[in-house]
């Protein structure tokens, strides 16, 4: 094997640790804006599509889009990305960031599921191991609170809302960057995302003016750190590793959440939480070394 190669096979997987980190720093962004969850999201993505213009300009220029029919897994990814950003952002008004980000991140569930239902995926054991121990580290993740009152709230409702929609995300894009490379797939859904929601946010009466500086930063801050360079290191990864491979290692997004709520939103985390963190990474690990045994989808 040369170095090109080796180099090329880790990429993948260096791009998707990356994509984790800048997502993890999600939850500060939106706490540090002080405006509605749907106008944090529009604002996100409006300026993301503004940042991703010209490479998908430059794109275009090089190269047309072979077949207009691709278009629809970058559309469906961000219609599914609106639901998912208004739903969780204003989860985040009602539940700690550690828990609106955990259970966001139930989505590799829903895409396992789907694959397996719908797309004929055959997981081997240690896939469901490794996830069964990924998803109970998480509940760990959740703190005392949640244990102590098993009746989910509105902000947990809603977050879990938000994993029916990044399942759809991963789904069509593992699909999509079959065909379209990182930089133009990300600028379709962040267009498609800002335009819905704008329409949300319209239909809301959520108003997109007068907000102060620290929130404009935070607005800007969320679009360069977890939507441009998140989502094209989550969209590289997801166009060379399987769904249910890259969605189940997002859990360690809430375990590094946690870890920096601690001095940037002050939010302690149990003991629960920390040995949570360790069974979800060891889950991570299963997970991944999975890959290697199970089929392509049919």
């Amino acid at each position: 094997m040369t170095v090109s190669t080796t180099k090329s096979k880790y990429f993948p997987y260096l791009a998707l640790v990356i994509g984790v980190l800048a997502l993890s720093l999600s939850a500060m962004f939106v706490r540090w804006a002080t405006a509605p969850g749907p106008v944090t999201a529009f604002y996100r993505m409006a300026f993301a599509a503004l940042l991703l213009a010209p490479f998908f300009a430059l794109n275009c220029y090089r190269k047309a889009v072979a077949n207009w029919r691709v278009l629809i897994f970058p559309v469906i990814a961000g219609v599914a990305t609106s639901g998912d950003l208004s739903l969780w952002n204003t989860s985040l008004s009602y539940t700690t960031a550690s828990n609106a980000t955990l259970i966001g991140n139930s989505a590799p569930l829903w895409v396992a599921l789907a694959g397996l239902f719908f797309f004929g995926a055959r997981l081997k054991r240690n896939f469901w191991l490794g996830l069964a121990l990924a998803m109970s580290g998480g509940l760990f993740i959740m703190g005392t609170d949640f244990l102590l009152h098993p009746r989910l709230g509105i902000g947990d409702l809603m977050a879990l809302g938000t994993s029916f929609f990044y399942a759809g995300y991963y789904l069509a894009t593992e699909r999509g960057r079959r065909t379209l490379d990182a930089p133009t797939y990300s600028w379709m859904v962040a267009l498609t995302a800002a335009i819905t929601l704008l329409f949300i946010n319209i239909l809301l009466g959520n108003p997109l003016t007068g907000y102060t500086t620290q929130t404009w930063l935070a607005f800007l801050g969320a679009a360069i750190v977890s939507q441009v360079i998140g989502y094209i290191c989550l969209s590289y990864a997801l166009g060379h590793l399987p769904a249910h491979v890259v969605s189940p290692t997002m859990i360690a997004q809430p375990v590094i959440t946690t870890l920096l709520a601690i001095p940037l939103l002050g939010e302690v985390p149990f003991p629960l939480q920390l040995v949570g963190g360790v069974m979800a990474l060891a889950g991570i690990y299963l997970v991944n070394q999975s890959h290697h045994e199970i089929p392509e989808v049919i």
